[in-house]
């Protein structure tokens, strides 16, 4: 008997190498096709845990940084509250305060003007952008390279007229349009080459790649002349023209990839072109054009230069605001800093939540098409 169990220890002894391995192995093997194996989950959900503290901690280090006194900020890094340092209220009650001279009074101004100017550049601009891109998508252009190059002569032309010359700049337009339909209908049918709907496309996403500081100088100028400066209108068209580009060239692609067959049936049935864009089109394309709306509503509400350019007092934006607290007399205070910009995110963090699921699909669309 004692000889049995020897060679039975022995025997077990020497499958506990392949034992182990076939353990081993069971942590790399899915349990269900369309699962991820145990160990590849524990790998997966601990770089996202890793990725998602990194991308919070601004956050909380906003938040946190928001609750301390001026001694607590001062004293140096801190980060847990009740342990590094007391919770304090002051700085949000500072902001809040309803006086006349209150921090909050010179807040709501700001606040005011970027929800106007952001959200109402970005529902122009996607209203707009949208409308371009299902035309490069679904008609043929093809613009002579010659009645291009007189517009643009012409554009130039009226520059040099207002900024030179001092004519009004309205005239000038007009004098310039009315030059280039009399052009363009006379001379225009002589010229040979012509663009496509890529190179329109090219071209205007190429106008984003333009820095804007390049044209910043002119917008400013031509606003001045006209007394626009420091209103929400100029700064909401320049905002349009700017994110223009991008809303082109995203949506454009989500407008090819919808099957031209279900348009053709709705014109059949009696539908006209616009029609059939906010009726069909747009349904099927919501999950692109959120995402492309979160895009632009971003860009408008960070916009800094355009904004610090075209506007003073009265349409100042909430990135100045803050901008202008980095200094001054009493130094930078980082704790209303963070108060403000606590209260500056939460309008696009709302809108996010909102539009999550329309994102995402946009998101694995773009992926599938790219």
């Amino acid at each position: 008997m004692r000889s049995g169990a020897l060679t039975r220890m022995a025997e077990i002894r020497a499958n506990l190498p392949a034992a182990r391995a076939r353990g081993l192995k069971r942590w790399f093997e899915p349990t269900r096709i369309g699962r991820m194996s145990p160990a590849g989950s524990i790998i997966v959900y601990a770089l996202l845990i890793l990725w998602s503290a990194f991308v919070l901690f601004p956050f909380y280090w906003l938040a946190v940084t928001s609750f301390k006194l001026p001694i607590d900020v001062f004293e140096g890094p801190s980060y847990l509250p009740w342990v590094d340092f007391t919770p304090n209220l002051h700085a949000w009650a500072d902001l809040l305060d309803f006086s006349a001279k209150s921090p909050l009074a010179e807040t709501l101004t700001p606040y005011r003007n970027s929800v106007i100017i952001a959200f109402c550049s970005t529902a122009l601009c996607v209203l707009v952008g949208s409308m371009a891109a299902y035309a490069l998508a679904r008609i043929e252009y093809k613009p002579k390279l010659g009645t291009i190059l007189i517009f643009v002569v012409l554009m130039i032309g009226a520059a040099v007229a207002v900024g030179v010359h001092g004519v009004d700049l309205w005239v000038a337009g007009a004098v310039a349009g009315a030059l280039f339909i009399l052009l363009a209908r006379s001379v225009g049918r002589y010229f040979r080459r012509s663009a496509g709907n890529a190179d329109i496309l090219f071209w205007m996403i190429s106008q984003r790649i333009l820095p804007p500081v390049v044209a910043v100088v002119p917008i400013y100028m031509m606003f001045q002349r006209v007394g626009l400066l420091d209103t929400h209108l100029a700064i909401i068209l320049t905002y349009t023209v700017v994110n223009l580009p991008i809303v082109v060239w995203l949506m454009h692609d989500f407008f090819a990839s919808i099957p031209v067959d279900l348009e053709e049936s709705a014109q059949l049935d009696g539908a006209s072109r616009l029609m059939t864009f906010f009726e069909i089109v747009i349904p099927l394309a919501r999950a692109g054009l959120a995402a492309t709306t979160l895009l632009v509503l971003i860009l408008s509400w960070n916009e800094y230069l355009v904004a610090l350019f075209l506007s003073t007092t009265k349409a100042q934006t909430l990135p100045i605001l803050v901008a202008g607290m980095n200094g001054g007399e009493k130094g930078i205070l980082w704790w209303t800093m963070a108060v403000v910009i606590i209260i500056m995110i939460v309008p696009v963090i709302a809108m996010a939540l909102l539009l999550q699921r329309f994102i995402s699909k946009g998101i694995l669309l773009g992926a599938v098409k790219g």
